[in-house]
């Protein structure tokens, strides 16, 4: 799969999650061997009205490529002028959220509302792709309802926009997070005749024998790994020895994870500051030791908590007792 000058056969990327995929997060991820990263979304608003915290947000380092970020709007001439600010920062790609389900984002007309609207969809996509010089990449969902699922039409007038990559998540915007995620609308896109764009799946994929199945399956060119690497980093690892090797790592001791969560949380009071980088943990810890016994009491006491070594302590109490 190319995009630009990024050549990765069967490429495994994490999405962009807002809130989640911070620099942090993503640095733990590319440890663990994710092949591509992308940003939180970022307002195309917000970016050009030089709001700081979105600036902030856009911050990618060297060892961070390739990666890509991703901006979302609604309006033709500020996302232009958008992409070509994000061009400045040099990503390897711009990516183009057109699937955001968040009702705060679809009722300003912006992320799964464009789906309504794929004239308008299609025509941002196409105004961006002439506007800059890296490539231009599209996240979208198969459709706003089951009713009104447009995931084929509009993949094929994607692929004449110039994009060069279209991710999926095979959900409509109704389902938001919930049910399955259906990819047999995604097999119905890589089946479309002489497609040129590169398809990447995404949704439901939390082993490495789904992640091998969606590859052989639906003939998808790459996957995206969203909410099973949350708690979960070393996901692209075992997804990666799965693929080139057929061997199921084991899952990692608790010992091993309360490793990795020390990791983590080091990273976020060095970008963040104690309080708020200790504060930000707290929707990684529940996720980080999911399915310890009798592990309420211990878990109230990480979430209370925003001190660092006493978040260390606890973490150390979990590496001992469990």
């Amino acid at each position: 799969m190319k995009v630009g000058n990024v050549n990765i056969e069967k490429p495994v990327y994490l999405a962009p999650m807002e809130d989640v995929t911070d620099i942090p997060f993503r640095k733990i991820c590319k440890n663990f061997g994710a092949d591509v990263l992308v940003t939180e979304f970022i307002s195309s608003d917000a970016l050009i009205r030089n709001i700081q915290k979105t600036l902030d947000k856009m911050k990618i380092f060297d060892y961070e490529h390739p990666i890509g970020i991703q901006i979302y709007g609604h309006d033709h001439d500020t996302m232009v002028e958008a992409a070509k600010i994000v061009e400045t920062l040099k990503p390897d790609f711009i990516d183009l959220n057109f699937g955001c389900p968040v009702k705060k984002i679809v009722k300003r007309g912006a992320g799964a509302a464009m789906l309504k609207t794929p004239d308008k969809l299609v025509s941002i996509a196409n105004d961006v792709v002439k506007a800059v010089n890296i490539p231009v990449t599209v996240k979208t969902r198969i459709g706003w309802d089951t009713k009104s699922i447009n995931i084929v039409d509009i993949a094929m007038r994607l692929n004449d926009a110039g994009i060069q990559s279209l991710t999926i998540h095979a959900r409509t915007r109704e389902q938001m997070y919930g049910g399955e995620a259906d990819w047999s609308f995604i097999k119905q896109v890589t089946s479309i005749p002489n497609l040129k764009i590169y398809i990447v799946g995404n949704g439901d994929i939390t082993t490495p024998v789904q992640a091998k199945e969606k590859f052989e399956k639906y003939g998808v060119d790459g996957i995206m790994i969203g909410r099973g690497a949350i708690g979960a980093p070393w996901i692209f690892r075992n997804i990666k020895e799965y693929l080139q090797t057929g061997q199921l790592l084991p899952e990692p001791t608790t010992q091993e994870k309360v490793k990795i969560a020390i990791e983590h949380l080091k990273e976020n009071v060095k970008h963040y500051g104690e309080r708020i980088g200790g504060l930000l943990m707290r929707r990684h810890y529940a996720q980080y030791f999911k399915g310890l016994s009798n592990f309420r009491p211990t878990k109230i006491k990480l979430l209370q908590s925003a001190d660092y070594q006493e978040n260390v302590e606890i973490l150390q109490y979990i590496a001992n007792t469990w």
